[in-house]
């Protein structure tokens, strides 16, 4: 792998701190066509390139060199189970893969693509009960397709928060 560190090395010192100032919830990135744009260029002088492919419910990130074949990988597990506000599940899944995909990336290359918040405040972890998850629904398919998700246990316990719900949807529809 001397081919690969030895040009992901001189890639490293060669590119910027990458920070467009796209903004998030209270926080700013730089976003995947900000990153590629400053990124690829230097890749290619380098000899170097990347692929990001899926994997189940994961991202598999390979950067490689281009001459000698050497390769350095990682895996980044997709989350499952996210609630995002006025999202459907397909696109939270796309929010996901496009977060995954920069931040893999962005680790595995060493890049520095945000600012840092670390010393910030204290972050929280917000967990979606089921009964919440079944609340947020606005309309019957919604509920049927979070209901559907829920393990076995859940359901049963749930059924009659289920069935409150489809009752009050029905009137709304």
């Amino acid at each position: 792998m001397k081919n690969l560190f030895k040009a992901l090395a001189n890639f490293q010192q060669e590119v910027p701190v990458i920070h467009k100032g796209t903004k998030g919830y209270g926080y700013s990135y730089a976003d995947l066509p900000a990153i590629f744009e400053v990124i690829n260029p230097l890749l290619k002088s380098n000899g170097l390139g990347f692929t990001q492919l899926m994997e189940s419910k994961s991202i598999k990130t390979i950067v490689f060199h281009i001459e000698s074949g050497e390769t350095l990988e990682s895996v980044t597990d997709i989350p499952q189970d996210v609630s995002l506000a006025k999202m459907n599940e397909f696109q939270v899944l796309g929010s996901a893969i496009t977060y995954i995909r920069r931040y893999a990336l962005s680790s595995l290359l060493g890049l520095v693509t945000d600012k840092d918040t670390d010393a910030g405040g204290e972050q929280k972890h917000v967990v979606i009960t089921p009964d919440q998850k079944l609340r947020k629904c606005k309309n019957l398919q919604q509920l049927q397709t979070v209901y559907k998700g829920l393990a076995r246990t859940e359901q049963l316990q749930l059924l009659g928060l289920k069935d409150e719900l489809k009752t009050q949807l029905n009137g709304t529809s």
